[in-house]
């Protein structure tokens, strides 16, 4: 899943630093994932096991990949021990929600 030709068109993080924010985003939900969910079709919900800096590093990557990629809606929602954060995309974006879907279940895997 190195490949990153799912990434959207419309998607303005330059081109050599994709594979960085991937990463984090992939070790983030190595880490971190306890569960992951589809309630809907354009909706993912991943529950992120809490700790010290958790919440502002999720943040932190929220904020930036909105910054170059409004396809997403992302809700981050901290509880005692765990960070809830729902992504949700448009219809047109599904597909990237799906790669994001697999990336995701796998990363939390190597946990």
């Amino acid at each position: 899943m190195s490949d990153l030709a799912w990434v959207p068109q419309s998607c303005t993080l330059p081109t050599e630093e994709r594979p960085l924010r991937v990463a984090e985003w992939d070790a983030l939900f190595a880490e971190r994932l306890t569960s992951l969910s589809r309630p809907q079709p354009l909706h993912l919900r991943l529950d992120l096991a809490g700790g010290e800096g958790v919440e502002d590093r999720v943040r932190d990557l929220v904020e930036r990949e909105s910054g170059c990629c409004s396809i997403f809606t992302f809700t981050a929602t901290p509880n005692e021990d765990l960070i809830r954060l729902d992504i949700a995309v448009d219809q047109e974006h599904v597909a990237v929600l799906d790669v994001l879907a697999a990336r995701t279940a796998a990363a939390g895997r190597q946990r």
